[in-house]
């Protein structure tokens, strides 16, 4: 019989969850199964699945040794050495000016050298995150950016932080801006880009449509013209919505198409000129809370910008 104690980073999530990040080796049928038996209890009554944890609560479990797997210092990010470009950092958040190239989370082709396992080990190595401290909970990021475009990502460094943020990024209460360089002179200086995005699953594309079409979503960026230059343009963007390559689908759809794009646009002659993807920077984020912020009542109004030395495609309107 092992028993656990729930600690501030476990507390507020239901049972099952909690149970199937900490025994990892624990079939998720059996762990129900035992539940209804009375195998796992909470403060030692019988329990249900979807009961909130709360902190100081103890978790009793009469199941095999063999389904508790102790977290290991060997991770992958413990043996790596983190290389991370700190925008702003304290107690609970941390956010971090991701480069172009980059992948967030691993994938198929990637498994250790990802931005978050350059936050999990700048935190190991602080002495802020060890995982054999934790059952649950490990340092997670709160939005995304694609491999080929650079800028601000939000970490969470505790679970209340986690859920405070995905909630005011879901109510739309963090606004994040863009600065991107498309080919040509827009028409308008300001205005607002509204149509149809179909994602494509296979290609990992999306089709622009002025009417709706079957399985489509709107799409909206708020836009403004800073800078034009040697038929370029700088422009600042505002995603209204969050589609799948939005702003590069968007601009290339009015005949805009990014500079370096070659998905949405032709890029030859701009991979000549040193450009092998897109010059897109999530460069700005603002907390712009409206509701309760708990813990994070202090970020209200603060806003954050990355270095400009940083968006290399700054050089183009120097």
């Amino acid at each position: 019989m092992r028993t656990l104690i729930i600690k501030e980073n476990d507390a507020g999530q239901r049972l099952d969850k909690f149970l199937n990040k900490t025994l990892k080796t624990l079939p998720t049928s059996l762990m129900y199964k035992q539940i209804r038996t009375k195998k796992i209890k909470v403060n030692r009554k019988r329990t249900e699945p979807k009961y909130i944890l709360q902190n100081g609560d103890t978790v009793e479990l009469f199941i095999a040794e063999e389904f508790f797997e102790k977290a290991s210092v060997k991770e992958p990010f413990t043996q790596l050495k983190a290389n991370l470009d700190v925008v702003y950092e304290d107690k609970n958040i941390l956010l971090a000016d991701k480069r172009s190239g980059l992948i967030v989370h691993s994938d198929s082709k990637e498994d250790t050298n990802t931005l978050i396992n350059h936050i999990k080990s700048y935190l190991y190595h602080k002495g802020e995150y060890d995982p054999e401290n934790e059952y649950s909970f490990a340092p997670a990021l709160c939005n995304r950016i694609d491999r080929n475009t650079g800028g601000i990502v939000i970490a969470a460094k505790n679970a209340e932080t986690l859920r405070i943020l995905n909630q005011k990024i879901k109510d739309r209460e963090i606004t994040k801006k863009y600065l991107l360089a498309v080919h040509g002179r827009l028409s308008k200086p300001t205005g607002i880009l509204k149509n149809f995005i179909l994602k494509d699953e296979n290609t990992n594309t999306v089709k622009v449509y002025e009417k709706q079409v079957k399985g489509s979503k709107t799409a909206e960026t708020k836009y403004r013209v800073i800078e034009e230059k040697n038929n370029l343009s700088l422009v600042e963007a505002e995603l209204m919505t969050g589609r799948t390559h939005q702003i590069r689908a968007q601009f290339s759809y009015i005949g805009h198409p990014l500079l370096g794009d070659g998905k949405y646009g032709i890029n030859k002659d701009d991979r000549k000129s040193g450009y092998k993807s897109q010059a897109l920077y999530s460069y700005k984020i603002a907390f712009d809370f409206t509701t309760e912020s708990g813990i994070l009542s202090y970020l209200k109004g603060k806003s954050f910008e990355v270095k400009k030395n940083n968006i290399y495609f700054l050089k183009e309107f120097n």
